[in-house]
């Protein structure tokens, strides 16, 4: 039997490999999708005869498992590897362990690393090999997590509608936040307006340059922007980011107490969030530190979107293999 002939492979690394229309196109399948999920029997046919990899260097709940039921409800065969199950703990690069993956024929690669460019990098020597592997960044260090902002756009949406001209406010540990990154550029794509807040010390270096080049607003003061004092007025959407912890070495902020009480969405807060947007909504990607950057009562409130972005999370990642795998016009066409 002659070797298979190279394909193109098609990926998704990043929001910016997409453009409105093709982001318009997975939310819209997701929807279809979503479908599936409300079924007694979550099962189609599209993915028949392949094979996805969830090759995870970092701890995931959600997104590998979000991952993983969408390649099984679509008929792909799934297997999950983890950093520590594999042989780069015995030392191997991650360059011979990507590619000893492609060589076993696998249709599609979805990576969570902890560096940043590490999913680019994978999907740069797949393709001078032009083993036809699609590369789906799960993550990668602070950079992107593409999969995150669309699932947030498509629960905002099935919510309140058209995101075009709505104010988001993303508020917490911009620094270290991959799912902020995301969200800058698919929150510009439909037309929404951001503002983005944390204390100095957690505001990406050149943010002024950042925000005057791609247009979104930065502050320092929560309450003010929940009051509508900011550029957009009062928020339709609050997006709480995690303190990522594990990131810091420290200094960022001098107490959790805080930090909790400078930024956090306290129980104070959601009362006046919620007399000043009535309709305004909740988000959270995850994992959540109740107590920390949001409250109990935050979190679990009508307004809060958390588990709906986690429902949302399969639908949409069926929708971007669907894309990628079976699809003609490809995810980023």
């Amino acid at each position: 039997m002659s070797a298979p002939e190279p394909r193109a492979a098609r990926h998704l690394l990043s929001v910016a490999d997409l453009d409105a229309a093709a982001v318009r196109r997975i939310l819209d399948t997701a929807v279809e999708m979503q479908e599936v999920q409300r079924r007694q029997v979550k099962k189609i046919p599209t993915l028949r005869g392949r094979t996805v990899i969830n090759l995870f260097f970092e701890d995931s709940t959600r997104t590998r498992s979000s991952f993983e039921i969408a390649g099984k409800w679509m008929s792909a065969d799934t297997i999950n590897i983890t950093g520590k199950g594999s042989s780069t703990s015995k030392g191997e690069s991650l360059r011979d362990t990507a590619l000893t993956i492609a060589a076993m024929g696998v249709d599609a690669i979805v990576m969570r690393h902890g560096a940043s460019g590490a999913a680019h990098q994978v999907a740069r020597w797949l393709d001078e090999l032009g083993t036809g592997t699609s590369v789906v960044n799960a993550g990668d260090g602070t950079h992107e997590h593409p999969t995150q902002a669309l699932l947030d756009a498509y629960t905002v949406e099935r919510r309140l509608g058209s995101l075009d001209g709505r104010h988001v406010a993303i508020v917490g540990d911009v620094t270290h936040s991959r799912v902020f990154r995301s969200n800058l550029l698919s929150l510009a794509m439909l037309g929404a307006q951001v503002t983005v807040v944390a204390p100095p010390t957690l505001m990406p270096s050149g943010a002024s340059a950042w925000a005057e080049r791609d247009g979104f607003t930065l502050s320092h003061d929560l309450d003010a922007v929940l009051a509508g004092e900011v550029a957009g007025g009062v928020p339709d959407v609050l997006m709480m980011l995690r303190v990522q912890r594990e990131r810091m070495s420290g200094g960022y902020f001098p107490t959790p107490r805080e930090y909790t009480i400078g930024y956090g969405l306290t129980r104070d807060r959601l009362a006046a969030f919620t007399a000043a947007s009535p309709h305004g909504v909740i988000c959270h990607p995850g994992p959540m530190n109740r107590g920390l950057e949001i409250a109990a009562d935050a979190a679990d409130a009508a307004s809060s979107l958390v588990l709906d972005q986690v429902s949302a999370g399969v639908a949409v990642r069926m929708s971007v293999l669907y894309h990628l795998l079976a699809s003609e016009e490809g995810a980023s066409a």
